[in-house]
Protein backbone atom coordinates (compact mmCIF):
# COMPACT_ATOMS: atom_id res chain seq x y z
CA UNK A 1 0.00 0.00 0.00
CA UNK A 2 2.57 2.22 0.90
CA UNK A 3 5.63 2.89 -1.62
CA UNK A 4 8.71 4.67 -0.70
CA UNK A 5 9.07 6.52 -4.05
CA UNK A 6 5.62 7.26 -4.43
CA UNK A 7 4.90 9.29 -1.12
CA UNK A 8 8.18 11.07 -1.71
CA UNK A 9 6.83 11.98 -5.18
CA UNK A 10 3.52 12.54 -3.98
CA UNK A 11 4.48 15.42 -0.86
CA UNK A 12 6.68 16.89 -3.57
CA UNK A 13 3.94 17.12 -6.21
CA UNK A 14 1.30 18.54 -3.03
CA UNK A 15 3.18 21.58 -2.58
CA UNK A 16 2.48 24.61 -5.40
CA UNK A 17 4.41 24.72 -8.07
CA UNK A 18 7.93 25.45 -6.96
CA UNK A 19 7.93 25.17 -3.79
CA UNK A 20 10.37 22.27 -2.87
CA UNK A 21 10.01 20.88 0.80
CA UNK A 22 12.82 22.33 3.14
CA UNK A 23 14.74 19.15 3.77
CA UNK A 24 15.49 18.93 -0.68
CA UNK A 25 16.59 22.31 -0.37
CA UNK A 26 19.21 23.23 2.57
CA UNK A 27 22.94 22.43 1.28
CA UNK A 28 25.28 19.90 2.94
CA UNK A 29 26.87 23.32 3.56
CA UNK A 30 24.74 24.41 5.92
CA UNK A 31 24.49 21.22 8.07
CA UNK A 32 25.24 21.38 11.90
CA UNK A 33 29.30 21.27 12.42
CA UNK A 34 28.78 20.13 16.05
CA UNK A 35 27.17 17.14 17.37
CA UNK A 36 25.25 17.70 20.54
CA UNK A 37 23.50 15.75 22.99
CA UNK A 38 20.84 18.12 24.72
CA UNK A 39 20.28 17.95 28.81
CA UNK A 40 17.50 15.76 28.81
CA UNK A 41 19.74 12.57 27.28
CA UNK A 42 20.98 10.29 29.05
CA UNK A 43 23.59 8.14 27.56
CA UNK A 44 24.95 4.88 29.20
CA UNK A 45 27.90 3.39 27.38
CA UNK A 46 30.55 4.43 24.98
CA UNK A 47 29.69 8.23 22.86
CA UNK A 48 32.35 8.28 19.71
CA UNK A 49 31.85 11.07 17.39
CA UNK A 50 34.01 12.41 14.53
CA UNK A 51 33.04 15.67 14.81
CA UNK A 52 33.28 18.46 17.42
CA UNK A 53 30.74 18.03 20.38
CA UNK A 54 28.82 19.82 23.03
CA UNK A 55 27.52 17.70 25.97
CA UNK A 56 24.21 19.52 27.98
CA UNK A 57 22.85 16.14 29.64
CA UNK A 58 23.68 13.10 31.41
CA UNK A 59 26.56 10.45 30.22
CA UNK A 60 28.28 7.57 32.07
CA UNK A 61 30.57 5.45 30.35
CA UNK A 62 33.26 6.65 27.61
CA UNK A 63 33.34 9.98 25.48
CA UNK A 64 36.11 10.05 22.69
CA UNK A 65 36.13 12.84 20.00
CA UNK A 66 39.77 12.26 19.46
CA UNK A 67 40.77 14.61 16.94
CA UNK A 68 38.07 17.46 17.82
CA UNK A 69 36.66 19.89 20.37
CA UNK A 70 34.53 18.67 23.13
CA UNK A 71 32.33 21.07 25.43
CA UNK A 72 30.79 19.79 28.66
CA UNK A 73 28.11 22.70 29.06
CA UNK A 74 26.64 24.18 32.39
CA UNK A 75 24.05 21.55 32.74
CA UNK A 76 26.34 18.37 31.44
CA UNK A 77 26.64 15.52 34.72
CA UNK A 78 29.43 13.59 32.99
CA UNK A 79 30.17 9.99 34.46
CA UNK A 80 32.71 8.91 32.19
CA UNK A 81 36.63 8.64 31.15
CA UNK A 82 37.25 11.53 27.97
CA UNK A 83 39.51 11.44 25.50
CA UNK A 84 39.55 14.82 23.21
CA UNK A 85 41.67 17.80 21.40
CA UNK A 86 40.52 20.18 23.44
CA UNK A 87 38.31 19.98 26.03
CA UNK A 88 36.24 23.20 27.43
CA UNK A 89 34.42 22.63 31.24
CA UNK A 90 31.26 24.22 32.61
CA UNK A 91 29.45 21.56 34.26
CA UNK A 92 30.40 18.38 36.28
CA UNK A 93 32.60 15.56 35.25
CA UNK A 94 33.88 12.57 37.14
CA UNK A 95 36.29 10.78 35.17
CA UNK A 96 39.73 11.25 33.87
CA UNK A 97 40.54 13.70 31.00
CA UNK A 98 42.76 13.00 28.16
CA UNK A 99 43.51 15.93 25.91
CA UNK A 100 45.99 16.28 23.04
CA UNK A 101 45.90 20.02 22.93
CA UNK A 102 43.89 21.81 26.38
CA UNK A 103 41.67 21.35 29.10
CA UNK A 104 39.82 24.40 29.86
CA UNK A 105 37.62 24.12 33.75
CA UNK A 106 35.47 27.56 33.37
CA UNK A 107 34.16 28.89 36.65
CA UNK A 108 31.14 26.96 36.71
CA UNK A 109 33.07 23.66 35.78
CA UNK A 110 34.41 20.81 38.46
CA UNK A 111 36.22 17.48 37.65
CA UNK A 112 36.79 15.12 40.21
CA UNK A 113 39.58 12.80 38.36
CA UNK A 114 43.11 12.94 36.81
CA UNK A 115 43.90 15.30 33.93
CA UNK A 116 46.42 14.48 31.10
CA UNK A 117 46.97 17.13 28.68
CA UNK A 118 49.78 19.14 27.92
CA UNK A 119 48.13 22.55 28.78
CA UNK A 120 45.40 23.44 31.35
CA UNK A 121 43.18 26.29 32.10
CA UNK A 122 41.29 27.22 35.18
CA UNK A 123 39.31 30.20 36.07
CA UNK A 124 38.44 31.42 39.04
CA UNK A 125 35.82 29.38 40.79
CA UNK A 126 36.36 26.26 38.51
CA UNK A 127 37.38 23.20 41.04
CA UNK A 128 39.57 20.30 40.12
CA UNK A 129 40.37 17.05 42.20
CA UNK A 130 42.84 14.54 41.06
CA UNK A 131 46.31 15.02 39.38
CA UNK A 132 47.44 17.03 36.51
CA UNK A 133 50.21 15.63 34.72
CA UNK A 134 51.22 18.58 31.64
CA UNK A 135 53.68 16.07 30.02
CA UNK A 136 53.20 16.17 26.13
CA UNK A 137 53.94 12.44 26.28
CA UNK A 138 51.04 11.86 28.22
CA UNK A 139 48.51 13.19 26.03
CA UNK A 140 50.00 11.30 23.38
CA UNK A 141 52.34 13.80 21.64
CA UNK A 142 55.90 13.25 21.56
CA UNK A 143 58.19 14.59 23.83
CA UNK A 144 60.19 17.55 22.74
CA UNK A 145 63.74 17.15 24.30
CA UNK A 146 66.92 20.01 24.29
CA UNK A 147 69.84 19.08 23.36
CA UNK A 148 71.99 18.59 25.93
Amino acid sequence: MWNREASVKDVVSAQPSGVVPPAATRPAEERRLTAWVGKSVIFRGDVVSSEDMTIDGRVEGTIEVRDHALIIGPDADIHADIVAKTVTILGAVTGSITAQEKVEIRETGSVAGDVLSPRIAMLDGAVLRGRVETSRAAAGEPARYAPA
